[in-house]
């Protein structure tokens, strides 16, 4: 190999070398032009080699044919390489500078060919003040390959935060994943990548829903555990897809992905057999519909998914036939049938009614899946009410982050806040909502904040960030009006539990029943009751096993709402209606 064309093992050795030469060479190169304009190699010339690196004198032909001295050689090859780089005008120049740095700089790995002359010319510090400049300039150009964030004055979407709900294998993950593919937020590469995996491991039908199950485990078994989360956009809104698991082991993880919902989807499997199981008593359609209620979803689309089976067909005596046993318990909860809940058919795998109307289902003349949600009408948020932002959850990463939805007020950079209960002052350092760093953040978004002046351990899901001017309640002890759902056995106090409010879970006691309440008129009763069972509504005194934050639900009801589980299954409902102080 040349050794003109390998890079030498430090540029230092290489300038001792032609130092040296230089020195050899002192009274040849006396006649040079030291005046002469900067050397700038043409990018499309033959590579420029001085006399004194050459083996034969015959390889470059000068024009009068005789054995001239070396000085006259090369002067002459000078002027060839000038005349070559095309009369050396400053436009030339200017060109070919630009060319050279496109073509990533050949000189540099090229000793030889890159500036051998001008070094014992004088005019290296000129070549490397030019090379400075360039390398600024490309440092400056950089970020410019960032995605280009919106104009200032675009208005900003509206954030609707969608949780979706139902029994295990009801088909959740798989519209979310599709939803995705649809909307352009999953390459379509990526996608084939997870139908190979999943064809490998005989769950070809599994692949979609690998979009949102990220984690190895949830992959390998085909059931989502945490709350996946995702996020797509449409002409008028953003959406925030909340994949809660459907399995009854991980319902306290549901119950956190419902709490930060606007909008609930409840998937049910058209399927001969699957949709009984998830609707009988414990199976997960019912549990999650009320939970989600608890939790505060107002409106529910009620998405009747494998609709494509060959059991089902398409066939619309099946979905009425869901139809009918669903609305009376949707009822039941709290939903009312006209205008909170929205039935319509579809399928997952296929896609079929998410974003394009199908042409197998004539009976359906509504929007479909995506067009809906985004022809719904906006949520009235709370943009300038104190700020409540409950805590998901938190990691560190250069510094600590935080994981939550913004229920009220608004947030911005460098503002100061209070972490609530342990009342820990806090600044904000940065904001990110859904990947996407802004400045200032409203309502109903689900943001990651990057905080100064608090330390990861010191943080537990359930905290809740406040401003300083107005702080949230916390406490112990507090009285609520409870439904009791499902339980065996009587409850009298004394009967503990796990208390699930907003982000946050606790044990709890009743350490007293205060009176019933008649579920028709509304009345309470005179004398305190021993116990309550089944079906009754009593209002209670519980008092927490630590500090917990929370509001009465008069006050702000995305904090006042709560659920009691015990068992691995949800036996009350409820809300707070007092705080009471704690005893010194």
């Amino acid at each position: 190999m040349d050794p003109r064309d390998t890079a030498p093992d430090s540029w230092e050795q290489e300038e001792d070398a032609e130092a040296r030469a230089a020195a050899g060479l002192q009274s040849a190169l006396a006649a040079l032009n030291v005046n002469a304009k900067p050397f700038v190699p043409n990018v499309n010339a033959a590579v420029f080699v001085p006399t004194f690196f050459q083996s034969s004198p015959t390889e470059i032909p000068i024009s009068d044919g005789h054995g001239a001295e070396p000085v006259a050689r090369m002067e002459l090859s000078e002027t060839v390489a000038l005349v070559e780089n095309g009369g050396g005008t400053e436009a030339d120049i200017m060109v070919e500078v630009e060319a050279w740095e496109q073509k990533e700089e050949p000189g540099e790995g090229e000793p030889g060919g890159g500036g051998a002359l001008g070094e014992e010319g004088g005019s290296s510090e000129e070549a490397q003040g030019k090379e400075e400049m360039m390398e600024e300039e490309e440092e400056e150009e950089l970020p410019m390959l960032k995605v280009i964030p919106l104009p200032p004055d675009a208005p900003k979407k509206e954030h609707v935060n969608v949780v979706f709900i139902g029994h295990v294998d009801a088909g959740k993950s798989t519209i979310g994943g599709q939803i995705m593919y649809l909307t352009g937020m999953v390459e379509k590469r990526t996608l084939e990548k997870y139908e190979r995996e999943a064809k490998e491991k005989n769950r070809e039908t599994w692949y979609l829903s690998w979009a949102l199950d990220t984690n190895q485990e949830e992959r390998d078994k085909g059931k989502t555990v945490e709350v996946g989360r995702a996020y797509f956009e449409t002409e008028k809104k953003h959406f925030t897809i909340l994949d809660a698991p459907g399995h009854k082991s991980f319902v306290p993880n549901m119950i956190g992905g419902a709490s930060q919902a606007d909008l609930a989807v409840l998937v049910i499997s058209a399927r001969k057999g699957e949709f009984e199981t998830g609707f009988e008593k414990g199976g997960q359609t019912r549990e999650h519909a009320m939970l989600a209620k608890t939790a505060g979803v107002k409106h529910l689309i009620v998405l009747v998914n494998k609709m494509d089976d060959p059991t089902v067909n398409w066939s619309l005596e099946r979905y009425e036939e869901c139809k009918e046993k669903l609305v009376p318990f949707l009822k039941k909860v709290g939903f009312n049938p006209k205008k909170d809940i929205y039935f319509m058919p579809c399928s997952g795998l296929t896609g079929a009614n998410l974003k394009e109307p199908i042409e197998e289902c004539t009976w359906y003349t509504g929007l479909p899946f995506i067009p809906h949600l985004d022809s719904l009408p906006s949520f009235n948020r709370i943009t300038d009410g104190p700020v409540r932002l409950p805590i998901v959850d938190k990691y560190k990463d250069m510094g600590t982050v935080i994981l939550g939805k913004l229920e009220s007020g608004s947030i911005a950079k460098a503002q100061q806040l209070v972490m609530m209960p342990n009342r820990h002052t806090v600044e904000v350092l940065s904001l990110l909502s859904d990947e996407v760093e802004t400045d200032e953040a409203v309502p109903g978004e689900n943001l990651k904040l990057r905080l100064k002046g608090i330390e990861e351990e010191e943080i537990l899901p359930g905290f809740i960030l406040c401003n300083a001017e107005n702080l949230c309640h916390s406490g112990r002890t507090f009285d609520a009006q409870i439904v009791i759902i499902e339980h065996k056995s009587i409850i009298c106090p004394g009967y503990n539990a796990v208390l699930h409010i907003h982000t946050c879970i606790e044990e709890v006691e009743i350490t007293a029943l205060i009176c019933l309440v008649d579920k028709k008129t509304g009345e309470k009763s005179k004398t305190r009751p021993r116990f309550v069972k089944q079906d009754q509504v009593c209002i209670a005194r519980l008092r927490c096993a630590g500090t917990i934050c929370l509001e009465t639900f008069k006050d702000f009801p995305q904090m006042g709402r709560f659920t009691l589980r015990d068992e691995g299954k949800t036996i009350a409902i409820g809300k707070v209606l007092k705080l009471v102080p704690e005893k010194d």
